[in-house]
């Protein structure tokens, strides 16, 4: 039976980006590029960054939009010390590269970008960060850290006079958390009669607010320098914010006139990625003043780059891919290509000292691994490597492996395969999983959950990355195939599965059913629970399970904190926390959130509202949470149904941090009945195309079914009068999911309404019109082993995931 059904035309939904506006700040090169200097010549745009010690040093970058990078060259073979903070620049036809290492300032340069360039010449100067710039008497200066300057020999190659001071800096208010004042990065430009110097300030690293950009102009390079009223230019201000220490920014026009500043900054909670570059636009005021702006017109280039670097390689060039580059030395005379292998001749003992050959991780979930064979006296493997004090990863000397949950604590394994074997690293988040394998198709799990977080500048300095290595120690060499890398994160071509979630009155708990097919589920404990309400709600039971896949492949579950029986049970005195009568039906202030990489590895932290502030003492109640990413925020954002004592239901909406559990805003409305005496409840969202459709529930009369669309997530939800469930009796918990490789979405709901209650299904390729599949077991849908459910949702799993689930939960049961 239909109920409420109106017939609407068949609509197609045509989906157009828009192509002229962008979302900033933008990563424009994702991994450790830190301290970027960047130049522009005609419609081409040249960029570099710190190598450190990584060597070869100084990789430049091309691009003609700013967006996209393509990889040119390795400038540097052979320097002293960590270099670091460089200028890129051309003067009257030549390219130099000022930088500093090893307590002096050098330079390089070249007549062509690609080289053949200089060998480093010592200019003899003490001091960082080096800034070049042609005063108006039309010699060349070199600025420095601590507002110093000092002038250039028109070959750019010497220095004349003394170093002086002639600026310093800006005084950041005083409460501001930062490193230090630490004046530095000067970047110089002439615009309409001033000289722009860009610094930084308050430290590159420590607390999320330390670092940032300031602006100072003048009209002379010798000063006074006037700093700018909207200072700063970059800054971090909070902990919530999705970048950390801002800073280190360079100024640069574009061919159509418009301005941009880039700069470095770390991923919340991600340091070990080391400091990435950004671009951020910039709009100059009326009174010639620099200042972010949020939107801009990307460049069109003439010619498309092919962004990014390949970090995958299966040695078939003859030279070195520019992805990789070594340890504190130039090794190139010591390994070789040939033969789809590379062969790399060992030195030290441990990871410590070994022979390394690196490349930079540009994801926060990434797998990678590489087929080894370990030569008569090596021992070689893969590591994720930051220092000598700071490393993780697996290496074997044909008798055994070695796993280095750090470089302090060892765990030792047999080695079936001998001196050849595949190794595997899956880094999720900062948590890694170590697989060893004898022909790269079947896995033996060696450790997992090695924690490698804290392995970044913050505990063991040096400004560097956990970066992936080849290993090769000991005498001998070792020889090193298919070495490969990919983010990690799953797409809907690699899912072959599907995982529902859902509650049952009679617990309070969390059960979880899989499908092959889309079409049967089965429960994986056999209708039991998997988490049991008491063991994680302050009120002893949870309700309204939701889970939701990340953009960074973990899975985010969210359920209300409330047992609606539990005065009946036992767990309680009184048949609600609060007064009915002023509170409403079932009244709590909690969610219960939690986080796994694995669907078994839980974290988990309990939020109540009433915690946030005094305003939300008095809510009446928090229910059914779900999770959706923010792409304009670049955020999780968590929705659910909200109340003030017993006034009407609304959904509202608040940001959520990466690792799940702090709330980062306070929450705002998302949605309300265009009555707003009517409740409204149980919010899902489904993004299709460059539209989001919330399904939510009316108590307009009997509760169901209203679809409201929105072209944003967070808001501005256009009011549709129809009814989408085909339900005679109540229904409730709408839920959106996609059927794998079709055009094809499932609406779920719950019809509570009914005994026992059940679980009714739609299906739709348009969102207009909707098929009715019936209940469990009354249709195509089936469960196979468990009835009853309540308030489910489904998402998307690999075969890999369902196995393992289906798996531990068959082994749990023996």
């Amino acid at each position: 039976m239909i109920k409420r059904f109106i017939l609407i035309l068949i609509c197609g939904f045509l989906f157009a980006p828009n192509l002229y506006a962008q979302q900033y700040p933008k990563a424009i090169m994702p991994g450790d590029y830190p301290d970027p200097s960047i130049m522009r010549e005609g419609k081409d745009y040249y960029m570099t960054h710190s190598p450190f010690y990584y060597a070869p040093g100084f990789l430049i970058w091309h691009s003609q939009d700013l967006m996209n990078w393509e990889p040119l060259v390795r400038v540097m073979p052979d320097y002293q010390g960590s270099a670091m903070a460089p200028d890129l620049l051309k003067y009257k036809g030549r390219y130099y590269i000022y930088y500093p290492a090893a307590e002096t300032i050098w330079v390089i340069w070249a007549d062509n970008i690609k080289g053949r360039w200089s060998k480093p010449v010592d200019l003899k100067i003490k001091g960082i960060d080096p800034g070049h710039i042609v005063g108006e008497d039309g010699k060349r200066y070199l600025y420095t850290n601590e507002g110093d300057y000092i002038q250039l020999t028109d070959d750019g190659l010497a220095t004349v006079g003394e170093i002086k001071k002639v600026y310093d800096g800006w005084n950041y208010p005083s409460k501001w958390v930062v490193e230090c004042k630490c004046l530095e990065s000067p970047k110089l430009i002439h615009k309409d009669g001033y000289f722009y110097l860009t610094s930084a300030e308050g430290g590159t690293a420590g607390p999320a607010t330390s670092h940032m950009a300031i602006v100072a102009r003048s009209k002379s390079i010798f000063g006074p320098w006037e700093n700018s009223p909207y200072n700063p230019l970059v800054h971090t201000y909070s902990d919530t914010d999705n970048w950390w220490s801002k800073g280190h920014g360079t100024l640069i026009d574009d061919i159509n006139g418009n301005w941009w500043i880039i700069y470095h900054a770390y991923a919340k909670g991600y340091h070990t990625l080391g400091r990435q570059t950004l671009i951020e636009p910039i709009e100059w005021t009326s009174d010639g003043w620099p200042k972010l702006k949020q939107m801009a017109t990307p460049i069109v280039p003439e010619q498309n780059i092919k962004n990014g670097m390949p970090l995958s390689d299966d040695f078939d060039h003859n030279n070195l891919g520019l992805q990789w580059t070594f340890w504190k030395e130039n090794a190139l005379k010591n390994i070789t290509i040939a033969n789809q292998s590379l062969t790399v001749a060992a030195k030290g003992s441990s990871p410590a000292n070994a022979r390394l050959l690196l490349v930079t991780a540009t994801d926060k979930n990434y797998e990678t691994q590489v087929a080894i064979n370990a030569g008569k006296s090596n021992t070689a493997g893969l590591m994720l490597f930051y220092n000598e004090k700071a490393y993780a990863g697996v290496v074997s000397d044909g008798n055994r492996f070695t796993i280095y949950k750090n470089a302090d604590e060892q765990l030792k394994l047999p080695n079936k395969f001998g001196k050849q074997f595949f190794l595997k690293i899956h880094n999720h988040g900062n948590t890694c999983n170590f697989f060893a394998s004898k022909d790269g198709n079947n896995w033996q799990l060696l450790a997992e959950n090695i924690n490698v977080a804290d392995m970044n500048h913050n505990k063991y300095h040096g400004f560097y990355a956990l970066r992936i290595g080849l290993m090769s120690a000991g005498k001998g060499q070792a020889r090193f195939k298919q070495f490969r890398y990919k983010n990690a994160v799953p797409k809907e071509s690699d899912m072959s599965a599907y995982l529902m979630v859902f509650h049952k009155d009679e617990t309070h708990g969390l059960y979880m059913a899989v499908s092959k097919d889309g079409y049967s589920f089965t429960d994986v404990n056999n209708g039991k629970p998997v988490i049991a309400g008491d063991t994680i709600a302050d009120q002893k039971g949870i309700r309204d399970p939701h889970i939701y896949r990340g953009p960074d492949g973990a899975f985010y579950l969210a359920m209300t904190d409330l047992h609606v029986f539990a005065k009946r049970d036992g767990l309680r005195e009184t048949e609600w926390e609060r007064d009915a009568k002023i509170y409403g039906w079932g009244n709590n202030r909690g969610l219960v959130l939690m986080k796994s990489w694995d669907l078994i590895n839980w974290s988990r932290t309990n939020i109540r509202f009433n915690e946030l502030s005094a305003e939300f003492n008095e809510i009446g109640c928090a229910w059914a949470p779900e999770t959706i990413y923010d792409e304009a925020k670049g955020k999780l954002m968590i929705y659910y149904t909200m109340r003030f004592r017993n006034e009407a239901n609304k959904l509202y909406y608040v940001y959520v941090n990466d690792d799940y559990n702090r709330l980062e805003s306070v929450p705002q409305l998302l949605f309300q009945y265009p009555d707003e005496k009517i409740t409204a409840i149980d919010g899902d969202l489904t993004k299709v195309g460059d539209k989001y459709h919330l399904f939510y529930v009316a108590h307009d009369g009997m509760a169901g079914i209203k679809q409201a669309v929105s072209d944003q997530v967070n808001g501005n939800f256009n009011y549709d009068a129809r009814w989408y469930d085909f339900e005679p009796k109540a229904c409730e918990a709408p839920t959106v999911w996609k059927r794998i490789g079709e055009n094809k979405w499932v609406l779920m709901y719950d019809v509570y309404s009914i005994t026992p209650n059940n679980f009714g299904f739609t299906e739709t390729s348009d969102f207009v019109n909707f098929k009715d599949l019936g209940h469990f077991n009354d249709g195509v849908m089936k469960a196979t082993n468990f009835s009853s459910p309540k308030h489910g949702a489904v998402v998307h799993l690999t075969s890999e995931e369902a196995d393992a689930l289906i798996n531990y939960w068959a082994n749990k049961k023996k």
